[in-house]
């Protein structure tokens, strides 16, 4: 068995092993949403100019009106698009960290109760009733910290499962 320092170390360890794949699930999502807001952004931009550029050789009032109508309705579909895309970036980044934290959960309460229980190993208890009773709590213990993990892992699951609607036409890009 490692020694307390040791053990608390290897606890930190893994606490900042946790921690960096955080950090790098979070920059890996920013970055997508990062590039799908930049792609929408210059698609609008691109078709902006090309709007811009067919209304002014346009002569006909009724004919501006149905380009102007089609921009729109090109340029909503794309904001639709790419805000349907960075939800399912979003929906993706919670799967992960929910079972990231899950695991992290159930790894470190596994840990502690075997800590625990270690520690009453080597405390002099002669009478057996209670050392039963503090195994009966330790098990318990266990049992409720997995059950509300698991449960609350199937719960955060559940609300990712979530289904983004989707937009009712394609995207016409010229």
């Amino acid at each position: 068995m490692a020694t307390k320092p040791e053990h608390i170390n290897e606890l930190q360890k893994k606490g900042l092993e946790a921690a960096v794949q955080l950090a790098q699930l979070s920059i890996e999502n920013t970055q997508r949403v990062i590039e799908i807001q930049v792609a929408v952004a210059k698609s609008l931009f691109e078709d902006g100019v090309n709007n811009a550029k067919a209304l002014g050789s346009i002569k006909d009032p009724q004919e501006a009106m149905q380009l102007r109508s089609r921009f729109a309705q090109n340029t909503a579909e794309k904001v639709f698009a790419g805000a349907r895309e960075i939800a399912e970036v979003a929906t993706k980044a919670q799967s992960q960290v929910s079972k990231l934290v899950g695991e992290q959960i159930t790894a470190s309460s596994a840990e502690v109760l075997g800590a625990i229980q270690n520690l009453f190993k080597g405390l002099p208890i002669a009478d057996q009733g209670t050392l039963s009773a503090i195994q009966g709590s330790l098990n318990t213990t266990r049992t409720a910290v997995e059950q509300l993990t698991r449960a609350s892992s199937e719960a955060f699951q559940a609300f990712t499962q979530v289904q983004v609607p989707a937009t009712t036409g394609k995207s016409r890009s010229k």
